[in-house]
């Protein structure tokens, strides 16, 4: 497994500390390659063999699964291991954050001649959705702040995600972006988009491949906290990539109708209310220009997946703080996006299947043959010509 990529603003590690994070990563790598798998044997030679005895039909939905297997001792033990280690990978990396702190927030200060910009803004509100909860047990969520021009969070988030996803992002956590980039080029090999935004970027991880990708093109991103910006701007400097971020609601976006070209976000709708996503959706066509492209890449649709697979994926709602995790994996993505105002014959709903950096586009979830896979959900506007 590959090292997380260094930068000036990646909180130093001691050795003990780098032991601890090792570990951490090394048991949900773990877990995710062998010990999840008993599940599924527990299910095919137990839980589904019962349940068809008593109802002389196979299983058809996630709930149904669930009634057998949540009563299995396995999937307690795996489900209380799973929990286990994620918070010990978030307090692993916490212990070197908060150890450094000041030095952090040091690092961070804007540079004299910054090539981006960062813009604050004191009166945002943090949504019920993220301040209610941890969100995936991260410690003080997104915008926990406990000094002046703190960047915890997003150094908590920068290093914590590497270890969550077990590298599979990418040396620079990257990968999200680069997969959105490779399925937009796919979908929509005409356009060069000169102006885009990034919805919800915490600290511009699949930010700054767009601005790799497009690099005529001026690039935005918000988000409601400012930990993560001030960490992502100082993040962006320090690799020298040019993105203007800036302090906003993705609900209510602080620019004028018909402003870009582009709008993105990455798994960030999971994290949102069946309510805001919505308000969000109505925002991306607001200010989306004629001919213009919103595109979201979030998790998987429950729509066509194997009953088991999705109990599975199920678990994080009710284990993981992901409480919204279900509601969007329920959602009917034309009803979205018609909703927000887009025609129904341009809105994109698809899965993606990535393997490396190349992703897969599928326009049914069973064409995927079972790879692990993400959901596209986008549309775009007619031009002016149109």
């Amino acid at each position: 497994m590959q090292n997380q990529q260094t930068h000036e603003l990646l909180p130093n590690q001691s050795h003990n500390e780098r032991a601890r994070q090792a570990f951490a990563q090394s048991l949900k790598l773990h877990l995710a390659s062998k010990v999840v798998q008993g599940n599924r044997e527990v299910y095919e030679s137990r839980v589904r063999p019962d349940f068809e005895r008593e109802q002389g039909r196979q299983p058809s939905d996630r709930h149904e699964v669930a009634a057998g297997m949540r009563q299995e001792p396995y999937y307690q033990l795996w489900g209380a291991l799973q929990r286990t280690s994620q918070e010990i990978s978030w307090n692993s990396v916490m212990e070197s954050v908060e150890r450094q702190m000041p030095q952090l927030a040091e690092r961070a200060q804007p540079p004299a001649n910054p090539i981006g910009s960062l813009t604050l803004d004191g009166q945002i509100e943090q949504p019920l959705y993220l301040s209610a909860m941890d969100i995936h047990c991260m410690p003080g969520g997104y915008a926990g702040e406990r000094m002046a021009d703190d960047v915890s969070a997003g150094a908590l988030y920068d290093r914590g995600v590497y270890l969550y996803a077990m590298g599979g992002f990418g040396a620079d956590n990257g990968a999200m972006g680069r997969t959105t980039i490779d399925v937009f080029q796919q979908l929509f090999p005409d356009q060069a988009p000169k102006r885009i935004l990034d919805l919800g970027c915490t600290v511009g991880h699949a930010t700054l491949p767009w601005a790799e990708a497009y690099p005529g093109a001026e690039v935005h991103a918000i988000d409601v906290s400012a930990p993560v910006l001030r960490y992502g701007h100082a993040r962006a400097e320090a690799m020298g990539v040019e993105v203007q971020f800036r302090q906003a609601n993705a609900e209510a976006l602080p620019y004028e109708d018909a402003s870009f070209d582009l709008i993105v976000s990455h798994i960030l709708l999971h994290e949102t209310s069946a309510k805001a996503i919505r308000n969000i959706m109505a925002e991306c066509h607001r200010v989306l220009k004629p001919g213009g492209v919103t595109l979201h890449v979030d998790l998987s649709l429950y729509e066509g997946m194997d009953p088991f697979e999705a109990f599975m994926l199920d678990w994080d709602t009710r284990h993981n703080n992901e409480p919204f995790w279900t509601t969007f994996r329920e959602m009917d993505p034309k009803a979205l996006m018609t909703e927000a105002g887009f025609s129904a014959e341009r809105v994109v709903s698809a899965h993606i299947s990535r393997t490396g950096l190349a992703a897969h586009v599928f326009s049914d979830n069973r064409d995927s043959g079972g790879r692990k896979n993400w959901q596209c959900i986008g549309a775009s506007k007619p031009d002016a010509a149109e």
